[in-house]
């Protein structure tokens, strides 16, 4: 995350394609292929990792209870 790319959202490293749009398009039902068609710049690997940083990020949330 940069202040100075795409205003400090979680972006694909080296790129400016932001983290949550690559999850929107696997929850959307994209392949990992279908993605890397759109984005041949991308690796798996760079979806693997914004999969993981996704799953870091919930995993640091506090839950409440009602």
């Amino acid at each position: 995350m940069d202040p100075e790319i795409m205003g400090g959202k979680p972006v694909i490293r080296g790129t400016r394609i932001p983290v949550d749009m690559v999850l929107r398009k696997l929850g959307a039902g994209l392949s990992e292929a279908d993605i890397l068609e759109d984005h041949p710049h991308l690796t798996r690997e760079d979806i693997h990792a914004a999969q993981a940083f996704a799953a870091d990020f919930i995993a640091h949330e506090e839950l409440i209870f009602g």
